[in-house]
């Protein structure tokens, strides 16, 4: 697969980066133990919710074209938006960072929901299956939201300008592996309409030959809408996919209501681990077994989307992305769209499809957030609806165009290129917003190193 490399490479790019900081931040601070002043100024300074009346004026209206644009984008590209929403929500609007990010999933939940409603009612591009990929849902799922278990903790404990430095390092490469993945899928659509338009020759049964300038079309069984959506849903497997949804939240929610670093905290943390990891086996072993057994019949057919063998390392390695997107989603609050979406591409979904996939597993692990957050009082029920009501047109009518676009240009690397453009914009906003944030916390002598998860609460 030619993004094990990548993905590994990255990894080990931030392990090393996080280990150095780690070293370097505890030997600053053991050595000069006058920076660490007080735990009241330093580890338990608590940012005051920033709220601004909602009310129609120049900034919510700006907020609405980004965001209506973000939302259209973010859900064709199948990342959902989150690295556009938060910096637009802090500087912008005025909200504080956790609220920003509070509000970022509620807009990506909302894109969502629109999203798949729409591809709902659309058609697979090749086949006669199910525009959603539930399998591939039901294995990066359980993974994507031990991830963001994970990642909130990491933005407890890492410095902000390390998590800025990891963001921009991430999203910076995945933008421009999936621009190349792009231009190579834009050369190959150039390929095929150059040979669909060029004159085929054959003979026929009088051995005389004949020219004729198009290919015989195959008419695909026409469906109604009705239809459509009754063979895109997969009962079963949504069933599934539902109670996996219920579990973390029922289990989230129960750990907030406990007191930080309880025994009973940790017992409720680690549960979500057998949790994920049952089902993510469970579809292991379902994919290993169908794909060993097309393999031995010769049939070269993919037991689902992705165009790659179910072996051991494969599906260990989709569990890697699975948590490191989910982690990522955790740490920055915007989902974990932005490597879900590119993998998906890389293992050989077709963009329609990954995007289709990736948007209705965001919409399962940002609901998540929502419930949690709206729980926990962290975001104004006004503007979470209001921005949720311009995510929601959003999502439908990009898919609605950027659809008609790709069947209209017979481009599916529109997708890919769209994608690529959502990750960079993200990377260069939220970086902008990390460095000038850094430097004031710099300016200002804060801590720079890293805190101490249960002093940090």
């Amino acid at each position: 697969m030619a993004t094990r490399p990548f993905a590994f490479f990255l990894f080990f790019l931030f392990s090393i980066v996080t280990l150095t900081v780690y070293i370097l931040t505890a030997h600053i601070y053991d050595h000069q133990p006058f920076l660490r002043s007080s735990p009241n100024s330093l580890f338990l300074k608590p940012q005051d919710k920033i709220w601004p009346e909602f009310e129609f004026n120049w900034r919510l209206l700006l907020a609405t074209v980004i965001g209506f644009f973000g939302s259209a984008f973010g859900t064709v590209g199948g990342v959902g938006g989150g690295g556009i929403f938060v910096p637009m929500l802090t500087l912008i609007v005025g909200f504080d960072t956790k609220s920003a990010a509070a509000l970022s999933k509620c807009m990506i939940m909302g894109a969502s929901a629109s999203s798949v409603w729409y591809n709902l009612r659309v058609q697979h591009p090749c086949r006669e299956v199910p525009i959603l990929d539930y399998d591939l849902a039901l294995l990066f799922q359980p993974m994507l939201m031990l991830g963001i278990t994970l990642g909130v903790a990491l933005s407890v404990v890492f410095p902000y300008w390390l998590i800025t430095v990891l963001t921009i390092l991430l999203f910076s490469g995945t933008s421009i592996r999936s621009f190349f993945k792009a231009i190579e899928m834009w050369k190959e659509e150039t390929k095929v309409k150059k040979e669909l338009e060029r004159p085929r020759a054959f003979v026929n049964s009088r051995g005389e030959l004949l020219i004729d300038a198009h290919e015989p079309l195959i008419l695909k069984e026409e469906k109604t809408p009705t239809q459509i959506f009754l063979f895109n849903l997969c009962w079963k497997m949504l069933t599934a996919l539902i109670v996996v949804w219920l579990a973390f939240l029922v289990l989230q929610i129960i750990k907030n209501g406990l007191i930080v670093c309880s025994t009973s905290y940790w017992v409720v943390t680690i549960i979500q681990f057998p949790v994920a990891l049952a089902v993510f086996g469970y579809e292991c072993v379902k994919l290993y077994k169908e794909s060993k057994k097309r393999r031995d019949a010769g049939n070269p057919e993919s037991v689902c989307e992705a165009a790659i063998d179910w072996t051991a390392p494969q599906l260990m390695f989709c569990a890697f992305c699975g948590v490191l997107g989910g982690t990522v989603g955790g740490l920055l609050g915007s989902g974990g769209g932005f490597i879900l979406g590119p993998l998906l591409l890389e293992i050989g979904v077709l963009p329609q499809v990954a995007s289709a996939t990736a948007t209705f597993v965001m919409m399962f692990s940002s609901s998540l957030s929502v419930v949690e957050f709206y729980l926990l009082k962290r975001f104004p029920i006004p503007h979470a609806l209001y921005l949720m009501a311009v995510s929601i047109m959003a999502g439908f009518w990009g898919q609605f165009f950027i659809r008609r676009l790709v069947a209209f240009l017979q481009r599916a690397s529109l997708i890919v290129f769209i994608l690529s453009a959502v990750i960079f914009a993200s990377a260069l906003t939220m970086g902008v917003i990390g460095v000038d944030k850094s430097i004031k916390m710099i300016n200002n002598h804060e801590f720079m190193g890293f805190l101490e998860f249960c002093r940090s609460q």
